[in-house]
C-alpha cells in the first residue's frame, strides 16, 4: 500500500533558473503535488487501514451516526510512521527544495531577463520625463515593468505562505488519526527537520 503512495508523489523537477521562471510550470507543480498528497490525506490515511484493523460490517452503522466507522479508527502508530517518512516528508522536502533554489535565483542577478532592455528603456524614459501634477494628474503616475526576478519571489513568498498553513493542517490531521506519532508535539516543523537530518547522514 504504501508503495502505491509513494508511486503518486510526482518528482521533484530538474532545478534550473528557467524552471523556477517558468512561473505557470511552478505553480502547476505545487498544486499538483499538494493535491496528491495533502489535499487527499484523509483519503490517503483511510487506506492504511487493512480489513484485519476495521470492524466487520454492522447492517445497523447505516442507520447510526454515532457508529464509528471505517473513516474514524485510529492508525497503528508503526504503519504511521511509515507512511509519514517515506510519503509524506519525502514530499515535503521535494516541494522545500524547489522552494529554496528558486528562493536563491529570485535573489541573485539576472543578467538574461529577456525584458531587461525595455524596463532599462522604460527607466530612462521615466527619468527625462517633466513631471506636472497640476497641468496633468497623471504625469507623476509610473508602473515600471517588474524584473522577473521579483515576480518570481513574489510568487515565492505566497507559496511559502500556502505551504506553512497546508502543512500545518496535514499535520493536525495525521496526529489525529494516527496513535502516538507525535507524543512530545514537537510540531511539523521539528519532526520534519529531524527527518531531513537524518536523510543526511
Amino acid at each position: 500500500m504504501l508503495a502505491a503512495h509513494k508511486a503518486a508523489q510526482n518528482p521533484i523537477p530538474q532545478l534550473s533558473p528557467s524552471l523556477c521562471f517558468n512561473t505557470s510550470y511552478l505553480r502547476d507543480f505545487f498544486r499538483t503535488s499538494r493535491a496528491q498528497l495533502d489535499d487527499t490525506i484523509n483519503t490517503s490515511l483511510n487506506s492504511l487501514l487493512t480489513p484485519s484493523l476495521t470492524s466487520p460490517f454492522d447492517p445497523l452503522s447505516t442507520s447510526d451516526p454515532s457508529t464509528n466507522r471505517r473513516g474514524k479508527q485510529p492508525i497503528p502508530s508503526d504503519t504511521c510512521q511509515d507512511f509519514t517518512q517515506q510519503t509524506v516528508f519525502p514530499t515535503w522536502s521535494a516541494r522545500s527544495r524547489v522552494l529554496s533554489y528558486c528562493s536563491i535565483v529570485a535573489a541573485s542577478p539576472d543578467p538574461d531577463d529577456p525584458d531587461r532592455t525595455v524596463i532599462e528603456a522604460e527607466n530612462m524614459a521615466q527619468s527625462h520625463r517633466v513631471i506636472n501634477e497640476r497641468l496633468d494628474p497623471y504625469s507623476g503616475r509610473f508602473f515600471p515593468k517588474e524584473p522577473r526576478t521579483e515576480m518570481l519571489g513574489s510568487l515565492l513568498r505566497n507559496e511559502n505562505a500556502v505551504e506553512n498553513i497546508v502543512r500545518d493542517r496535514t499535520w493536525r490531521i495525521l496526529n489525529e488519526r494516527c496513535v502516538g506519532l507525535d507524543p512530545a508535539q514537537r510540531g511539523w516543523q521539528e519532526a520534519f527537520k529531524t527527518w531531513e537530518e537524518q536523510q543526511r547522514t
